[in-house]
């Protein structure tokens, strides 16, 4: 992607759109490094499914209860520090995650992680929010999850390759450095500036009595849905594929990586495109045909055999998702226009955070109690149908007269 891009935004300074998908990118990226670790390392402090359910769902948890009060308050005191609070956090975590000797210490890492967590991405929504044009939502929230996915997607290969070479820890102390990096780039490079004033008219509006106000729109309760429903897939797709690869064919560390990596970069790839798509066509439509995607290939992972199949998969994953993110991050900004930015996407992240703590549970519960193979075909079907119903709640058809 070149910097030509940017220029099609000009309401949005070129310094701050630079350096805010710079900061994401490489926190995102440290993120990405220890996906392939945490559950090895879980095991090895005798994590079984459940359990590591549990503290999957821990940093979900943690992150989903001050998403809608940092969105809120950065509607009211700006974004900046929020965002340099969230990446020191990540730097303490890197750093403290070696150290954890027993699961009830890994669970508080977890949960602090978590915290840190809701400082960065419903923040950085806001940023891009605050500037995005009218009609050009898709391609904005595309730029900023190219950041987002080439971070995550790059990490699991860096991870794997750091761990089969220098040991888990080295994983870990990579996320430490890579959310120094961005702490420093957002302290040098990111202005300290107001909300604009497209967040005034709901800014002094607390967190609570806003969410009733979000909740009382049968569209907006949609996008929502729409969120929670295809994150569900995050935990099994993520945490839980080293366990499948390892047992289907044992896998190494580095395969699960690469495994990993394909899925996002592709989805990388595509943001902008299908962001594009979002602005220019039905995005209903859009939704219903990536959750459609992905929920075909949730079902279809655990009959793959080999590395090459669930290389292709997971390719197709990629693609399916890159559908929906710019989609509903676009569907998000409309909305952030009524209630404030930094609400919208507080609520919208803690939408994601519910869809990430649920499928943490489930996929902990179904793998125990049915299997790990069992645990895929299930969330599949599960995330087709609460996202169909989803996009009949946001279908421009129903009545949304209580907005």
């Amino acid at each position: 992607m070149s910097l030509s891009h940017f220029t099609a935004y000009p309401t949005m300074p070129r310094q701050l759109l630079i350096t805010l998908l710079l900061s994401v990118f490489i926190a995102l990226l440290g993120i990405g490094i220890i996906v392939p670790v945490m559950p090895v390392f879980a095991e090895s402090l005798g994590a079984g499914g459940l359990a590591l359910g549990f503290i999957i769902a821990a940093f979900s948890l943690a992150r989903g209860i001050c998403q809608p009060v940092v969105g809120n308050l950065s509607d009211r005191w700006g974004r900046k520090g929020f965002l340099l609070g969230g990446l020191a956090i990540f730097a303490l975590v890197g750093y403290l995650l070696p150290a954890a000797s027993s699961m009830g210490a890994l669970l508080l890492i977890r949960c602090l992680h978590g915290v840190g967590s809701a400082m960065i991405v419903p923040v950085a929504m806001a940023y891009v929010g605050d500037h995005a044009q009218v009609g050009s939502e898709g391609r904005y929230m595309g730029l900023l999850n190219i950041a987002i996915f080439t971070g995550i997607g790059g990490g699991p290969l860096l991870g794997g390759l750091f761990t089969d070479l220098w040991g888990m820890a080295s994983a870990f102390y990579a996320m430490a450095a890579l959310s120094m990096l961005a702490w420093f780039l957002v302290l040098v490079q990111i202005p300290a500036v107001a909300p604009t004033p497209s967040t005034k008219p709901v800014r002094n509006i607390g967190v609570y009595k806003s969410l009733r106000i979000m909740l009382a729109s049968r569209r907006t309760v949609g996008i929502l849905l729409a969120r929670l429903s295809t994150m569900i897939i995050m935990v099994p797709t993520m945490a839980f594929l080293p366990l499948l690869m390892h047992s289907l064919f044992a896998a190494s560390a580095l395969q699960i990586g690469v495994v990993i990596t394909v899925r996002t970069l592709v989805n990388a790839v595509l943001q902008f495109p299908c962001g594009r798509l979002a602005d220019r066509f039905d995005k209903v439509l859009l939704l219903r045909l990536g959750a459609l995607v992905i929920s075909t290939v949730m079902c279809l992972v655990p009959l793959a055999g080999s590395f090459s199949t669930l290389l292709i998969l997971f390719a197709i994953l990629g693609c399916g998702e890159a559908l929906i993110w710019p989609t509903l991050g676009a569907l998000a900004t409309e909305e952030g226009r009524l209630y404030g930015q930094g609400n919208m996407m507080g609520v919208f992240n803690l939408a994601m955070s519910a869809g990430v703590f649920s499928g943490a549970l489930g996929a902990g519960f179904s793998t125990d109690f049915f299997g790990l193979h069992w645990s895929f075909f299930l969330i599949g079907i599960l995330v087709l149908a609460l996202t169909m119903f989803a996009c009949h709640l946001i279908s421009p058809l129903q009545d949304h007269s209580a907005r």
